[in-house]
C-alpha cells in the first residue's frame, strides 16, 4: 500500500542513457585515432601496425565480453549508479593514459 505523501522513486533511465552516450562517444572518437597512434608509437609499417590495431580492438571486445557480467553482478550488489560512475571514471582515465602513452606497451 502506497502513501499519498511518498512518491515512488523514478528509474534512472536518463542517467543510464547519458552514460551510454558517453561510452559510445568515447569509443567513436578513439577508434579512428588508434591506427595513427599505433603507427607513430610502434615504428612499424602499415601491415605491422594493422596487426596491432586488430589485436587492440580484439582485446577491447574480449574484455567487454568478460567484464559485462562482472559489472552486472556488481551493480546488482551495490546499485547501478556507483558502478556506472566508477566505470565511466575508469574509462576516462584509460583515455587520458592512451593520450599520454610514450610507447605502444
Amino acid at each position: 500500500m502506497s502513501s499519498p505523501f511518498i512518491k515512488p522513486r523514478q528509474p534512472a533511465v536518463g542517467f543510464v542513457l547519458i552514460t551510454l552516450v558517453l561510452d559510445a562517444l568515447g569509443f567513436a572518437l578513439i577508434v579512428p585515432i588508434v591506427p595513427a597512434l599505433v603507427l607513430q608509437l610502434s615504428g612499424l609499417g602499415a601491415s605491422g601496425a594493422s596487426l596491432w590495431v586488430g589485436i587492440l580492438l580484439a582485446a577491447t571486445a574480449t574484455m567487454q565480453f568478460i567484464g559485462a557480467p562482472i559489472l552486472g553482478g556488481l551493480s546488482d550488489r551495490f546499485g547501478r549508479r556507483p558502478v556506472l560512475l566508477l566505470s565511466v571514471g575508469g574509462m576516462g582515465l584509460s583515455y587520458v593514459l592512451l593520450a599520454w602513452a610514450p610507447s605502444l606497451a
